[in-house]
């Protein structure tokens, strides 16, 4: 299996920078075994039912950039530098994060972002620093939330940066738990109204969650994608949400993950007969075509990159040739793609 086998045309006009408004109007390719039906994420309240559960996660986004100063004593008086940095993801001893740039640290320097907050270099390997910060708890939360941006991904922050509408765009309505620097984008098209209708229909929900790393967007670099190993993610299925999953499977419902992030945190917890266990720690797992999905109906998702792992995900369950044909359309159609962009519903088995 070839990486060029996930390669595809986007042109550049199709890459959302913004989201549409309201959440809900953003466009919805409805994929059904072979059928194609374009309509509108608000219509999902008429595609869904009783029996259907919806997995949501319920991480929320940090403002992971920040600007900072480091100032080192010379010879010939104070030299400051401007920093750069973008969490990645907490550690034992702090949190990861890369810098720019990276050549004016040393371990041991102090990288000030605001009066509340600075923190320590503690180590520096691999292209990447280990910040050991001088607040923590809700102290660290509140001197984020006044100093950082949003980490918008590095396909729209190459078109534009960061500003305060993203603090809320780059976020769903439902977000509870910290520790997430990338957005579980399907679920960005989720707003109030929608959520009342699908509860007015019938719909259940259970809440879980992932705490999506920038690995998320590290490209595939391997030949044979088989041999592409992924970056490991933070995630839970709590008990609540397992026993709701396997409800839904036992009284014949529809188990439709929202997103990609959710899809593979709750195959993670799956055995091999489908039921699902309560799940606690790091999830690597990485779905390709051949994967046998153990608990998985349907998924609500964007569009995504050519020669991603996510568009080799989907490949898995719709079939490759069937994303060509969806994506095909998509492009033609003018859909637009990526975090921003507009949202599929895929269902592998026909009407």
């Amino acid at each position: 299996m070839k990486l060029d086998d996930f390669d595809f045309h986007l042109p550049e006009a199709l890459i959302a920078t913004r989201p549409a408004r309201p959440r809900s109007s953003a466009r919805l390719l409805l994929a059904q075994g072979d059928s194609l039906r374009d309509l509108h994420v608000r219509d999902l309240a008429d595609l869904l039912g009783p029996g259907d559960l919806l997995v949501l996660n319920d991480t929320k986004v940090i403002p992971a950039r920040l600007s900072g100063t480091r100032t080192r004593q010379t010879p010939q008086g104070e030299a400051v530098a401007r920093i750069e940095v973008t969490l990645l993801e907490p550690a034992a001893d702090g949190w990861r994060a890369l810098a720019r740039p990276l050549r004016k640290l040393r371990p041991g320097e102090v990288i000030r972002f605001s009066d509340a907050l600075s923190a320590e270099v503690a180590a520096i390997s691999d292209g990447a620093l280990t910040l050991r910060f001088d607040a923590a708890g809700e102290a660290f939360d509140a001197a984020l939330a006044q100093v950082g941006a949003m980490p918008l991904p590095p396909y729209i922050a190459a078109l534009r940066a960061p500003d305060e509408a993203d603090r809320e765009d780059y976020q769903t309505v439902w977000a509870r738990r910290s520790g997430a620097v990338a957005a579980p984008t399907a679920s960005l098209h989720f707003d109030r109204d929608l959520l009342d209708r699908l509860v007015a229909r019938g719909v259940r929900f259970t809440h879980v969650t992932l705490h999506v790393g920038a690995g998320t967007f590290l490209p595939v670099k391997v030949e044979d994608v088989t041999t592409h190993r992924m970056h490991g993610e933070w995630g839970e299925v709590t008990p609540e949400a397992a026993a709701a999953i396997n409800r839904t499977r036992a009284e014949g419902g529809r188990v439709i993950p929202v997103g990609t992030t959710a899809l593979r945190l709750i195959e993670s917890a799956a055995a091999e007969d489908g039921s699902v266990q309560p799940f606690r720690g790091v999830t690597e797992i990485f779905i390709y075509p051949g994967y046998r999905f153990r608990v998985t109906d349907a998924l609500m998702t964007n569009f995504h990159l050519p020669k991603s792992t996510l568009l080799m995900l989907v490949s898995a369950l719709m079939g490759q040739d069937r994303i060509r044909r969806i994506y095909r359309h998509a492009v033609e159609s003018g859909y637009r793609f990526f975090s921003y962009g507009d949202a599929s519903l895929l269902i592998p088995k026909d009407p």
